[in-house]
């Protein structure tokens, strides 16, 4: 079994900073791509920020420059740390995994979510 926990979230004014992590646990065998997702009432689902097993990275357009995700590849995490936080940034944050378990296929795997709030 596999589990993504995010932790990290929290309410903060515009302008402030937050950061983000995610743990991958169970029985993982590699982890290929991590990345975090985010989604505000009424709207659909949407990539933030992803990081490959090679140390690339890519991001949506309207957090370039604000948002930088990392990985400890030895401690299955993933960081997203956000500054200059605006209103607009306000979702549930959602970690996303693709990896592999022992002797299986590639899979993606997400966590719960956190939520993250920023006020005007």
């Amino acid at each position: 079994q596999v589990q993504l926990v995010e932790s990290g979230g929290g309410l903060v004014q515009a302008g402030g900073s937050l950061r983000l992590s995610c743990v991958a646990s169970g029985s993982i065998f590699s982890i290929n791509a991590m990345g975090w997702y985010r989604q505000a009432p009424g709207k659909q689902r949407e990539l933030v920020a992803r990081i490959i097993s090679d140390g690339s990275t890519n991001y949506a357009d309207s957090v370039k420059g604000r948002f930088t995700i990392s990985r400890d590849n030895a401690k299955n995490t993933v960081y997203l740390q956000m500054n200059m936080l605006k209103p607009d940034d306000t979702a549930v944050y959602y970690c996303n995994a693709l990896l592999r378990r022992a002797l299986g296929p590639y899979e993606i795997y997400w966590g719960q979510g956190t939520q993250v709030t920023v006020s005007s």
